[in-house]
């Protein structure tokens, strides 16, 4: 077959893919095709900010490793060339190691701020490929609720909490988070 007649001819792989000027644009490499959605809303980066600020007091006040706000790649698999950008990323001190110009390989946790036009892919779509690659947990952020749905992604049963109010979230990827849900969102 002639590169003309094959349907992966115009698919990226990681390497072309990271090869391509940086960009603060949301991008995802979805099995080697570009995905470009327009940036998000206001309210959905400045709900990220907070919380990935609060994420990163607590993780350097205990050494326990590393946040990342997006847009950062995380290399989930780089032969089947699937890179995402979740809205948050904790990875922890002993597998920092996964951690270079990029991440390659599933962070302990992702965050994601749902947004009317993501939040079925990110709980559909996006979690099955954070449950696939080894994620061990998943926060769903709810703005419009003003909740956190917990998912626990290495689980024999998935586990599944949503916290809200003034009720502190329980993460097992992070014991030490004591911090009201709706401080979240303040």
């Amino acid at each position: 077959m002639d590169s003309a007649d094959d349907p992966r001819a115009d698919r990226l792989t990681v390497a072309s893919y990271l090869e391509k000027p940086e960009s603060t644009r949301p991008m995802e490499l979805v099995y080697g095709v570009v995905r470009e959605p327009p940036a998000p809303r206001y309210g959905h980066q400045a709900l990220l900010t907070h919380l990935g600020a609060l994420l990163d007091r607590l993780v350097r006040s205990r050494g326990l490793g590393e946040v990342c706000v997006s847009p950062v790649d995380v290399v989930l698999d780089e032969p089947a060339a699937l890179v995402v950008q979740p809205d948050v990323i904790f990875v922890a001190a002993d597998r920092l190691s996964i951690v270079r110009d990029r991440v390659f390989g599933p962070p302990d946790l992702v965050v994601e701020v749902l947004s009317p036009g993501t939040a079925r892919r990110d709980r559909t779509t996006k979690l099955g490929w954070y449950r696939r690659y080894g994620v061990r947990e998943c926060w769903l952020v709810d703005a419009r609720k003003r909740s956190v749905e917990v998912i626990d992604l290495r689980a024999e049963v998935e586990g599944r909490r949503t916290f809200a109010g003034d009720e502190p979230l329980r993460s097992a990827v992070l014991p030490d988070w004591t911090i009201p849900v709706s401080e979240v969102f303040d």
